[in-house]
């Protein structure tokens, strides 16, 4: 018997609405990000979800830009957005329109809730504003021109509109109640003066509609059915239907506001001020900066599309907040890579190994495997000679307890070749350690020699010397210490200074076939991905992930 699909509270209520022909069975979902800084891991979940409920009842989603405060936009972040929805695998086909498309409609309804007696022209200044709201347990206190007659008011707010007023010097105010218990029903801002040039309109406007206005009326606009944000609006819902109550749908279908949780995850900073911040401050080295948790930060660090929306799926949608683990999308990562990334074999920080009992002209050609978990993706040559790298960290001179790597006097078997033993460590005048000397068993050789079976504790990976390829390895750390933002602190505070480590690495000549954007594993080391930053001449990777999956040890106790 096949297990019932189980559904989120949006599909549910999506569904009694198609049951109950509230909209016709139609069911048209929207993105409406503000073009004011690239998009983080959170927005990836809104995106998904938007998107994907659309795309499950046979439904249709716009992209549409918020931008209604020209001084934090830029058409950088525009471009930004859509290459990072397109990035996660969805289009908008024709469906791209922002809501400046709409100022003039804005207006216009702006001015018939004037003359409905729902809005008025306030003199009030922002500080004062405030002052006069009141609190959650006071109510707020009238403006003085709150009873301006209907008259003045479309006269003052054509003015406002004509340039006639500075910045801040007149708003636009809904007219609703002043003692309502919810604090954004008391008389909130439609529309205040800003004197700056806008990405698309240029200086054609100087009076812009705040978001709680220009939202609702543009899902409506464009007849969207189903409006889904984020739990902070939950709040704003009772003014999301109040600015509608005069809106005319040529089907009396007007949109609803539904809300979820957003996402926040361990060790992630999803606050555009604050990344801005980071950015501004040379914390990082731009938006795309592989440890940021914007789209296109965790783009350059090679997370894939395909585990980005498995892992918005495993978390399902809530109507609470919470935090998830870290751990699950780095397992959703892994397991989006474990069968389609090459694997080779790179030294991150390299020490020289010389077999000193191997013939110093001899090379030697040897078989390994691109993924011995898709057979699939079948075999490579590699070359073997006198000379390889190993990790520094897989030698130690006076090894601890349970340390099976190489140290004087042990043995160990290098990956396809063969059994090796340590005989001497070579140092310089400061005693730091230069080469390590081998010797080999010649029957030890992987796949055909006497003693290829043979067993020894360590098995570890390396890198032919004669032909190794200079490599820069990007190592990230988290960006954060803590795992949760501790809004007590001053986020800076927090901020890891050894997020990143570069090393000069060597590898396979195999990498030499990848390009920026591509993924593959290093052998014992994670995944990673060739960087843009490379040139012919100096491949740079970056590393995604570890192969150590802590969420997948969590989900077996």
């Amino acid at each position: 018997m096949e297990q019932e699909e189980t559904k989120n509270f949006i599909e549910t209520k999506i569904e009694a609405d198609n049951r109950q022909q509230v909209y016709g069975e139609r069911v048209h979902t929207r993105f409406p990000p503000e073009p004011n800084g690239y998009l983080h891991i959170g927005h990836a979940k809104s995106i998904c979800l938007n998107f994907g409920i659309a795309q499950k009842y046979g439904g249709i989603t716009n992209l549409r830009f918020d931008d209604t405060n020209p001084s934090k936009e830029d058409v950088e972040y525009v471009n930004s957005i859509k290459e990072d929805v397109r990035w996660l695998g969805f289009t908008w086909d024709d469906r791209m329109f922002y809501a400046s498309d709409y100022f003039p409609a804005l207006y216009a309804y702006a001015v018939k809730l004037i003359r409905a007696g729902k809005a008025y022209v306030d003199d009030l200044s922002g500080e004062e504003i405030h002052a006069y709201r009141g609190t959650f347990n006071e109510p707020g206190k009238e403006s003085p021109y709150r009873n301006r007659s209907i008259e003045e008011n479309v006269r003052l707010f054509a003015e406002m509109k004509e340039g006639k007023y500075g910045d801040g010097e007149k708003v636009l105010r809904a007219k609703i109640d002043m003692a309502s218990p919810n604090l954004n029903m008391r008389d909130p801002v439609l529309y205040r003066i800003l004197h700056a040039k806008h990405h698309r309109t240029g200086t054609t406007w100087c009076i812009y509609p705040m978001y709680d206005f220009a939202h609702p009326v543009s899902d409506a606009i464009e007849r969207i059915t189903h409006s889904i944000c984020t739990l902070e609006f939950e709040a704003h819902r009772p003014l999301y239907n109040w600015v509608l109550e005069e809106w005319e749908d040529p089907e009396g279908q007007k949109p609803q506001q539904i809300e979820f949780a957003r996402l926040n995850v361990t060790h992630m900073i999803t606050s555009k001020r604050k990344l801005r911040a980071l950015v501004e401050n040379g914390i990082v080295s731009g938006w795309d900066d592989p440890r940021m948790p914007t789209i296109s930060g965790i783009r350059r660090r090679g997370y894939t599309p395909a585990a980005i929306r498995d892992f918005c799926a495993r978390i399902g949608v809530a109507k609470a907040d919470s935090v998830v683990d870290i751990a699950l999308l780095e397992y959703c990562i892994r397991q989006d890579l474990k069968y389609k990334a090459p694997r080779i074999m790179a030294v991150i920080d390299p020490i020289k190994v010389v077999i000193t009992d191997y013939p110093e002209h001899k090379t030697e050609v040897l078989t390994a495997d691109n993924n011995q978990e898709n057979e699939a993706m079948g075999t490579r040559q590699i070359t073997f000679s006198r000379e390889v790298y190993i990790e520094r960290q897989d030698f130690m001179e006076e090894p601890v307890k349970k340390f099976f790597r190489l140290a004087p006097g042990r043995e160990v078997r290098l990956k396809y070749a063969y059994i090796i033993k340590c005989e001497d460590v070579i140092k310089d005048g400061d005693g730091n350690i230069i080469e390590i000397h081998c010797t080999h068993d010649p029957e030890s050789k992987s796949g055909s020699g006497a003693h290829a079976d043979r067993k020894v504790k360590g098995t570890l990976h390396w890198v032919n010397a004669a032909d190794a390829v200079d490599i820069e390895t990007r190592v990230y750390d988290y960006l954060t210490r803590d795992a949760a933002e501790d809004e007590g602190k001053d986020f800076m505070s927090q901020i890891n200074p050894d997020s990143l480590q570069v090393y000069h690495s060597k590898a396979e000549r195999y990498i030499q076939q990848f390009r920026a954007g591509d993924s593959f594993q290093f052998l014992r080391q994670g995944y990673f991905v060739m960087d843009p930053d490379t040139t012919p001449d100096h491949p740079v990777v970056n590393r995604t992930v570890g192969l150590r999956d802590t969420w997948a040890k969590m989900q077996k106790k």
